[in-house]
């Protein structure tokens, strides 16, 4: 990934409580490991440093420097906070990958035809799934993000292989 590229580790939910905590969504590996990784940047270029985190029953509470009470805390719903890669640690697994550099591989099927590109990497609860553009049609195509779907991620190529859905294999 080139250099001065962004990582989203977190989003700020709605405000907790009328003194300024916020829910904030980690998605770190360790989910808790993301007050660490701060100050943080908003995508409007606004930095956020997280002052105390406890956990909630789905994501954490927050305390967020200079953030005192519920209306400055509303103005950061849905903010997503971005760190530099620099500041990220190295990957030493074959198997272990940023979402970020997901992003842009070409997807193949097995015999290495091109079906498109990454586009997204998303999960709304049940596990990844991984958005590809497709080359043949205007449209995208949601691929559960697992070793039966995606046997293959090779970065320093640039490809993802992928087991296509039945209606995408022709």
């Amino acid at each position: 990934m080139a250099t001065g590229a962004r990582i989203c580790l977190g989003q700020i939910g709605a405000p907790h409580g009328v003194r300024g905590e916020v829910r904030l969504h980690s998605f770190t590996s360790d989910p808790q490991a993301v007050a660490g990784y701060g100050p943080f940047e908003t995508e409007d270029g606004r930095v956020v440093a997280i002052e105390a985190l406890r956990p909630a029953k789905d994501h954490f509470v927050a305390t967020l420097a200079g953030i005192r009470d519920r209306n400055a805390a509303a103005k950061l719903i849905n903010a997503k906070l971005f760190v530099p890669r620099e500041r990220l640690p190295n990957i030493n697994e074959a198997d272990e990958f940023y979402h970020a550099d997901l992003i842009g591989l070409c997807a193949v099927n097995p015999a290495g035809e091109k079906l498109g590109s990454v586009i997204a990497i998303h999960n709304f609860g049940a596990g990844d799934l991984i958005e590809v553009q497709l080359d043949t049609e205007n449209k995208t195509e949601l691929i559960a993000f697992n070793e039966v779907n995606v046997p293959s991620v090779d970065i320093d190529a640039g490809r993802i292989v992928i087991q296509p859905p039945p209606k995408l294999r022709a």
